[in-house]
């Protein structure tokens, strides 16, 4: 690709050399070699720059580059152009229509020729898979299922009863997505009674489920996860929860029943949001944090039971300096009762 079609794809523009200069793909500054370009985001990796072999990088404005032989490609944001290029270099692989033999298709299932049905797939009754889906193998779809169009599902996943999948939807291998919600009442002799799940689970478009992923359906009702919101890898989400608009929720992040994550709300890793809760938009709980109430938007919260994040961060400060208060306090104590003597 000449560097000028892949300043123009990046939004970038050229700061040194030739437009006309071939780029041949995109890497980490550490490992891109002579042809490849890459990019500059955190300031602390700067001195790569006069080591790295690319031929070019995306730098920000601001950011010098005293190496002549390393074109410049200036962006507001080299980490999104450097998306975009890899995005340019690694294009998804056109669709290649067909239905293996061992899938098997209920009658009633409704599957546009313009698919993509591996080995052992199945899909259930009055199911509705859309043009330019791709199923993987041993993928199951349960019956009343509906999934949009150009949206993919992963070997192993189970889509479970009247779950509807969105367009340009992923998910990744062995998530289940509609499994039954973690609903039990006592009876009169204190033992366990299911509650029937009787709901479902809504994808909207542009979500990505990594793998190993549970997100459970309603007792009645629906869980939804709205468009554009990402959840990673071994994410539990409990029944009847809502995710709002580009949502971005780590690995290992579990949420109790009914509780509802605004838009564009960030979850780290292994973050315990309880039932019924909810969290405004364009909150941030960093890693390991835990919340029982809600949250206002716009906050970062950290800690368990989560707090401010600033505050958080001074507590944690003292907190390393316990022992050597504890030390001091006895020495005062000492002092104290001496005088008073």
């Amino acid at each position: 690709m000449k560097l000028s079609e892949l300043a123009a794809a990046t939004f970038s523009t050229i700061d040194n050399g030739s437009p006309d200069i071939e780029i041949t793909g995109a890497a980490g500054m550490d490992i891109a070699g002579d042809g490849e370009i890459t990019f500059l985001a955190n300031p602390k990796y700067t001195p790569q720059i006069a080591t790295t072999s690319a031929r070019a990088i995306f730098l920000d404005e601001k950011t010098a580059s005293e190496r002549q032989d390393l074109i410049v490609l200036r962006s507001n944001d080299p980490y999104l152009a450097y998306t975009r290029a890899l995005r340019l270099f690694h294009p998804e692989p056109g669709l290649r229509p067909f239905r293996h033999p061992t899938a098997v298709i209920d009658e009633t299932a409704s599957v546009d020729e313009k698919t993509e049905i591996f080995a052992h797939v199945v899909i259930g009754k009055n199911c509705k898979i859309a043009a330019g889906v791709r199923i993987f193998p041993n993928v199951t779809i349960y019956d009343g299922v509906s999934v949009g169009e150009n949206s993919t599902i992963h070997s192993g996943v189970s889509v479970r009863e009247n779950c509807e999948i969105g367009r340009r939807c992923i998910i990744h291998n062995n998530s289940t997505i509609g499994s039954d919600g973690f609903g039990y009442s006592k009876d009169e002799e204190k033992r366990w009674l299911k509650i029937p799940q009787t709901g479902r689970v809504v994808l909207e478009d542009d979500v990505e489920i990594g793998a190993n992923t549970a997100i459970d359906c309603a007792s009645v009702g629906e869980t939804r996860i709205k468009s554009g919101a990402k959840i990673d890898n071994l994410v539990q989400i409990g029944h009847s929860c809502t995710i709002e608009e580009d949502a971005l929720i780590c690995s290992q992040t579990g949420l109790a029943g009914s509780s509802v994550i605004g838009k564009r709300v960030i979850l780290a890793g292994q973050v315990g949001i309880a039932g019924h809760l909810k969290v405004g938009d364009d909150v941030v709980i960093t890693a390991k944090s835990a919340t029982s109430h809600d949250i206002e938007p716009g906050k970062i919260i950290s800690g368990i039971p989560g707090f401010d994040n600033k505050e958080w961060l001074r507590s944690t400060a003292a907190f390393r300096r316990l022992s050597e208060m504890a030390r001091r306090i006895r020495s005062l104590e000492k002092l104290v009762a001496k005088d008073g003597k």
